[in-house]
């Protein structure tokens, strides 16, 4: 335990000597998560709004008064007719066209049917879609309520309407920073923990210390986990300050316990080191570990482990392939202890894939570690 001890200092005061790898540790996760954090947001307000009211009757102006008062819509401008609403969209200047055509008002107080029209940008079919939501909700509504109305007056007796009443659980507001800043968190751990550990074994080849640790009596094991553990506790360091700042910079609940959070990402750093390690073994310099994490492990885990996208979307064929991806797993298990307030009674699943695939990953990224010194 004394070596261990001394190769685990040892690689400390190498981290510590190299200047200008203090910023990327304790720096970029914090910049990383600010960035993301302001920048990852699929909320939609203000959305810019054209107006084409041919009716000017009180019950038109009452619903463009509730479309501005959503605080989900800004009226930038009027037009006196339907086809002048192209040139606002084309533009960028609007991105919905609210069009009232004339008799809207005398049909909702006839308790008759009574048409509009909203017309989208779809080139961001995302916030276009939304925007549509959150506008036929405002209608549907708008259009309920002037129907009862004029039945009430009529003296007739209301038609029966069915009522939908939303619950939303864990994201009552449906904030897509709580979505997305989790998956950040994952990203940093991911990236810092297998790029570190990539490059710091070849950095050891690099300068030419790789060969005279060989021949000091030191056994494989105890170099490579001297080698692998302060990654570990830098990572536990990063994944601290980053919880710090998604909690209280960007205000996502951390509902969950934050050891059984720091307990399963021990898990998922096993897989990242042992998949920054095996690049390692593959390459003989840090460029090259570098581009190999990245576009050889990275890339793909990010993009198929749902932290992004979401996994029921991809073809059948892509979802198999996700089940070996680490990140899958840690992105259920941290969205369900920041989110849900999962513990480890329904997290199990999940950390015993962890437990087996960096079992697993670190035993063959071992093993090949162990030949070349060999």
């Amino acid at each position: 335990m004394h070596v261990l001890w001394r190769v685990i200092v040892k690689e400390f005061l190498q981290i510590r000597r190299d200047h200008k790898m203090i910023p990327v540790i304790f720096v970029a996760p914090v910049v990383q998560i600010l960035i993301f954090g302001f920048a990852m947001n699929t909320d939609v307000r203000d959305v810019p709004t054209v107006l084409v009211d041919q009716d000017r009757s009180a019950q038109s102006r009452e619903l463009v008064a509730r479309f501005t008062a959503s605080g989900y819509f800004e009226l930038v401008g009027s037009e006196e007719r339907a086809d002048a609403v192209d040139r606002w969209l084309a533009t960028g200047r609007a991105q919905l066209a609210l069009v009232i055509g004339p008799g809207f008002g005398e049909r909702l107080a006839a308790g008759r049917h009574a048409a509009l029209q909203l017309v989208t940008d779809g080139s961001d079919a995302s916030s276009a879609n939304v925007a549509l939501g959150y506008a036929s909700a405002l209608v549907s509504g708008f259009g309920a309520e002037a129907q009862a109305l004029a039945a009430q007056r009529a003296g007739a007796v209301p038609v029966g309407q069915t009522e939908l009443v939303p619950r939303v659980f864990y994201n009552p507001d449906l904030r897509s920073r709580w979505f997305y800043v989790p998956a950040v968190l994952a990203m940093i751990l991911m990236v810092m923990t297998m790029l570190l550990s990539a490059m710091g074994v070849v950095r050891e080849k690099e300068i030419g210390t790789m060969e005279q640790l060989i021949v000091t009596p030191i056994q494989p094991w105890q170099l490579l986990l001297g080698k692998l553990a302060p990654f570990a506790i830098i990572g536990l360091v990063q994944l601290t300050l980053a919880t710090a700042l998604t909690v209280f910079g960007f205000g996502v609940p951390l509902r969950g316990s934050f050891l059984v959070l720091v307990g399963l990402s021990l898990l998922f750093i096993l897989s990242t080191l042992g998949l920054g390690l095996l690049v390692s073994t593959l390459v003989e310099t840090q460029q090259q570990a570098m581009m190999g994490a990245a576009f050889g492990a990275m890339v793909p885990m990010i993009y198929l482990s749902g932290l992004i996208f979401p996994i029921e979307n991809m073809p059948r064929a892509v979802q198999l392939i996700t089940y070996v991806i680490p990140l899958r797993y840690y992105a259920e298990i941290i969205r369900g202890v920041f989110l849900r307030g999962s513990g480890l009674s329904v997290l199990w699943p999940e950390a015993l894939v962890l437990l087996f695939m960096g079992t697993a990953i670190l035993t063959v990224a071992a093993l090949r570690f162990r030949k070349r010194l060999d």
